[in-house]
C-alpha cells in the first residue's frame, strides 16, 4: 500500500491559517510539518526579504534528512517580492538544503492561473500598495495582466490575523466583474476554504486563492512524483 504524503510546510510565524486549509485541500492521511519562520509585526517588504529569506534557509536545514516528501513554501508575499527569477531562486535554494522538491506559492499561484486559462484576472489581497505593485508586477512578468483589483489594506500582522472569510466574500464580489477570466485571492493567511465553491458558482468562473493554489501543486507534484 502506498504511504500517505507527508508534506513540509513553511509560514510566516504569525500564520495561523494555512495549515489547516492545506490539509483540507490534500488526499486523507496526509500529514503537514508546520515550521514558522520568524517575523516583526510589519508585513514584509523588499528591504526586510533578504533576512527573512536566511532564516527561511536555517529553518530549512532541519528538514534535511527528515521523511519528508516535499517542502511547500507558503509564505506568497515573501515568494513574490523578489519577482520570478528571485522566487525560482529561493526554491532551487530551499530544494538543495532540504534535498526534496520544493514548491512556492507564488509559483502554485502562476501555474494554477495558467491551469484554468486565466489572462485576465480579478486580484483581491490584504496588502498595503508598495507589496500590491510587486504582486502585479509578477502576474505581469509571468504573463497574467490585472484587470481589477481590491486590497483589505491591513496594516500589520495583527491586523491581517482578524481578517474573516466572509470581509474577503464581500470584497471579491465588490471586485469581481464580466471581463476577467478568474478571480484569485492572494495571501495563505486569508481564510478561503469556505467561499470558494460558492463565489466560483456565483461568477461562473474560477475562483482561486494562495492556499487552494499550493494545495492543487502539491498533489500535482507528489502525484507526478509516486506515477515516476
Amino acid at each position: 500500500m502506498t504511504h500517505p504524503w507527508h508534506v513540509a510546510l513553511m509560514v510566516p510565524i504569525n500564520n495561523t491559517t494555512m495549515e489547516g486549509e492545506l490539509l483540507a485541500g490534500l488526499p486523507s492521511g496526509t500529514r503537514v510539518t508546520t515550521l514558522k519562520i520568524p517575523r516583526g509585526q510589519g508585513l514584509l517588504t523588499q528591504e526586510t526579504i533578504p533576512a527573512y529569506k536566511k532564516q527561511a534557509l536555517e529553518l530549512a536545514a532541519t528538514l534535511a534528512g527528515q521523511p519528508i516528501d516535499m517542502l511547500a513554501y507558503g509564505c506568497t508575499a515573501a515568494s513574490f517580492l523578489s519577482g520570478p527569477a528571485g522566487d525560482a531562486e529561493l526554491a532551487r535554494d530551499l530544494a538543495q538544503v532540504v534535498g526534496k522538491p520544493v514548491i512556492t506559492t507564488a509559483q502554485a499561484m502562476v501555474l494554477a492561473l495558467q491551469a484554468v486559462r486565466a489572462n485576465r484576472i480579478a486580484l483581491v489581497t490584504p496588502y498595503q500598495d508598495l507589496v500590491n505593485d510587486q504582486l502585479k508586477l509578477f502576474l505581469t512578468e509571468s504573463g497574467v495582466d490585472v484587470a481589477a483589483f481590491n486590497s483589505l489594506y491591513a496594516a500589520n500582522v495583527d491586523e491581517l490575523g482578524k481578517i474573516t472569510s466572509d470581509e474577503v466574500a464581500r470584497m471579491a464580489r465588490a471586485t469581481m466583474h464580466e471581463g476577467c477570466d478568474a478571480l484569485f485571492i492572494a495571501c495563505s493567511q486569508l481564510p478561503t476554504f469556505d467561499i470558494l465553491g460558492e463565489l466560483g458558482a456565483e461568477f461562473s468562473r474560477p475562483v482561486l486563492s494562495s492556499i487552494q493554489a499550493t494545495a492543487w501543486r502539491v498533489r500535482q507534484v507528489l502525484t507526478l512524483q509516486r506515477n515516476s
